[in-house]
């Protein structure tokens, strides 16, 4: 169903958290009862999302709306809709379905030219750019390649192209995009994505290349190299070459 969707199921989950907090109000609930009636419905539905980052966000959508919309009365709260519309703008639907919207640390990709070095002019590409970070840090770990981004969201390009003055940033689709002629691919996915990153790379890099996945391995697969950062997440290096395509039948 498609209100089950997300986001549209975050907005649902919200607005029933608001509705619950308005009705326990009229009903006569002073404000602390009345809230913590709201928090727990959005609790109760955050239950229903599989992801940890998207409960997380069920669950903060109510109680950070409340004090930071306090000032404007009990009767305009569902004005916090504006930063919401804000955000899917910045952040259209089709991406929530990909990567959360979470920056590469500083520092994550140090690693990188000693164990997978490039020759000088070699293009990379951050597959998913976001706003950039992963982006500053592949410019600064191999200078003199050249690196390009690309990203769904308009908003985020613009950004990110901002950001990143050494590299060259696009709007596009990643999935789309060809990555034949890059010798290493940087992604920051989800778990569930990471088959379908690695059938493309497998289907499309040349021998040789580079895949770097940050916090998600790739299911089956042996990296080259892996390291633990010091937030507790992890680096994985793989080198997936070409799977030459199936001999026709006889």
């Amino acid at each position: 169903m498609w209100l089950s969707r997300w986001p549209l199921s975050a907005l649902w989950s919200w607005l029933a958290a608001w509705l619950g907090y308005s009705a326990s109000l009229a009903a006569g609930l002073t404000a602390g009862p009345a809230f913590a009636l709201g928090v727990a419905i959005g609790w109760a539905l955050s239950r229903l999302q599989r992801e940890r980052w998207r409960r997380l966000f069920v669950v903060l959508g109510f109680p950070v709306s409340v004090p930071a919309l306090g000032w404007q009365g009990e009767a305009s709260g569902l004005l916090w809709l504006v930063p919401l519309a804000l955000l899917w703008w910045l952040y259209p639907r089709r991406s929530w379905t990909e990567a959360p919207f979470f920056p590469t640390p500083a520092g994550a990709l140090e690693r990188l030219p000693a164990l997978a070095p490039l020759p000088p002019r070699a293009r990379v590409l951050d597959a998913g750019c976001g706003a950039g970070d992963g982006l500053r840090e592949l410019c600064r770990v191999y200078p003199q390649a050249c690196v390009e981004g690309v990203e769904w969201s308009r908003p985020l390009a613009w950004i990110a192209r901002w950001r990143a003055r050494g590299a060259r940033v696009r709007r596009g689709d990643l999935w789309a995009d060809d990555w034949a002629p890059f010798a290493l691919v940087y992604v920051f996915q989800r778990p569930e994505s990471m088959p379908r990153v690695w059938a493309k790379a497998c289907a499309e890099l040349a021998s040789g290349a580079w895949l770097v996945s940050l916090d998600f391995a790739v299911p089956d697969a042996a990296p080259v190299a892996s390291w633990r950062l010091g937030n507790g997440r992890f680096v994985w290096l793989y080198r997936p070459g070409r799977i030459a395509p199936p001999k026709p039948a006889e």
